[in-house]
C-alpha cells in the first residue's frame, strides 16, 4: 500500500514542484523560509531553492501584497503567505483594488499571476481574532478566485492550478486539515471552480467545503442508517461556485443543505443557495443553510465546538429540517 500523503506535505510538494519547474516562482511571507512556516508547511524549500527565490519577510501583510503585485506585473509569479486569515484585511488594498483588478484596468493585456495563501478556519482554540473564515470578505470581488480544498490530493492539484493560473488567486487552507492523510492526486493539476461529488445519494444534497466535507460526510453515515441517503458536494473553490455541479446533485435529490463555517449573515453559502433556487426552483422542495451564529469565534472548548456546524450539528439540522429520525 502506497504511503498516505499529509495536507502540509501537499502543500509544500506543490510549492517544491512549481518551484523547479517555473523559475519565475517565487515564494514569500513571515517566517515561511528558513523556520518552514508557522503550521510547519513550507521546511526545506529555502534551502533547495536558494534566498533569492524563497525568503522571509517583515511583519507587514500589506508590504507583503504590494511586493507581490510589484512582482506579478514585473513578469514573476509570486506565492505569499498571509499567516492567518484573519490578518488579510490588511492586505485588502494589494489583493482587491490593485491585483484583482489589473487585467480588467490593463484592457486584458496585463496579468497579476499572485496566490495568496493563508492558514484559516475555527476548532483549533486560537481565539476569536484567529479562527475566521474570510471568505465572504472576498466573495464579491471580480478578478479574484477563492479555493479551499478539503484532501491532501486536491490541496497539491489546486496549488499547481492557482500558480499557473494568470491571475490572482486567494488560496485557503484549513489549520485542522493540516495532519490529515490521504492519497496523493491521481492528475496532477485540477481545473479551478469544478465541484466533485465525493458520496453519492438521492436523497438530499449537502454542500460544503475543506473541513466540512469530512463533517458532512460523516454526518451522511448517520443518517444512512436512519434511511436517508445523503449526496454530499465538495465545492473545492468559492469563486467561482459550480453551480452546475450543485444543480445537478439537486435535480436528483431535490433537496439542498449548504454547511458554511462562518457567519450566517452575508456568507458565501446565501450566495449558493440563490444561485441554485435561480437556476433548479422547480427542483427544489426545501434549501436551507447551516452555518455559525453571528459571533465572534469562542475561545473556550466545549463552545467553541457547540458554535461550529460540525457532524452531530449537521445530523440535527437535517433532522429537524426533515423529520429524520437520526442520531441518537
Amino acid at each position: 500500500m502506497a504511503d498516505k500523503l499529509e495536507f502540509r506535505r501537499a502543500i509544500r510538494d506543490a510549492l517544491d514542484e512549481e518551484l523547479a519547474r517555473d523559475e519565475r516562482v517565487v515564494f514569500f511571507g513571515e517566517d515561511v523560509a528558513k523556520p518552514g512556516g508557522v503550521f510547519a508547511a513550507t521546511p526545506g524549500l529555502y534551502d533547495a531553492h536558494g534566498e533569492a527565490r524563497v525568503f522571509d519577510t517583515p511583519i507587514s501583510e500589506l508590504a507583503i501584497t504590494g511586493a507581490a503585485f510589484g512582482a506579478a506585473v514585473c513578469g514573476l509569479r509570486p506565492v505569499i503567505e498571509i499567516m492567518f486569515a484573519d490578518f488579510l484585511p490588511l492586505a485588502m488594498d494589494g489583493m482587491v483594488n490593485q491585483a484583482a483588478k489589473y487585467w480588467y484596468l490593463s484592457n486584458e493585456q496585463a496579468p497579476a499571476p499572485i496566490v495568496v495563501r493563508s492558514a484559516y478556519g475555527a476548532g483549533g482554540r486560537f481565539g476569536a481574532i484567529h479562527s475566521q473564515s474570510p471568505v465572504a470578505w472576498f466573495q464579491n470581488v471580480p478578478g479574484l478566485k477563492i479555493v479551499a480544498p478539503s484532501t491532501p490530493a486536491d490541496a497539491k492539484a489546486l496549488l499547481k492550478a492557482a500558480i499557473r493560473d494568470d491571475n490572482p488567486v486567494l488560496f485557503l487552507e484549513h489549520k485542522r486539515l493540516y495532519s490529515l492523510k490521504g492519497d496523493a492526486p491521481t492528475e496532477e493539476v485540477t481545473t479551478i471552480g469544478e465541484a466533485k461529488v465525493v458520496r453519492a445519494g438521492g436523497d438530499l444534497t449537502i454542500a460544503a467545503v475543506a473541513t466540512s466535507v469530512h463533517h458532512a460526510l460523516a454526518a451522511a453515515e448517520t443518517l444512512a442508517a436512519k434511511g436517508l441517503e445523503a449526496e454530499v458536494v465538495d465545492l473545492r473553490s468559492l469563486r467561482p461556485l459550480d453551480v452546475p455541479a450543485v444543480v445537478a446533485s439537486v435535480t436528483k435529490t431535490n433537496r439542498l443543505l449548504v454547511v458554511e463555517e462562518g457567519p450566517l449573515t452575508g456568507g458565501w453559502a446565501g450566495e449558493l443557495v440563490a444561485q441554485v433556487s435561480e437556476h433548479a426552483l422547480g427542483e427544489l422542495d426545501d434549501v436551507w443553510r447551516l452555518a455559525t451564529d453571528d459571533l465572534p469565534t469562542p475561545y473556550s472548548p466545549p463552545l467553541e465546538d457547540d458554535f461550529l456546524p460540525g457532524t452531530e450539528a449537521i445530523v440535527a439540522s437535517v433532522r429537524e429540517r426533515l423529520g429524520v429520525a437520526a442520531g441518537a
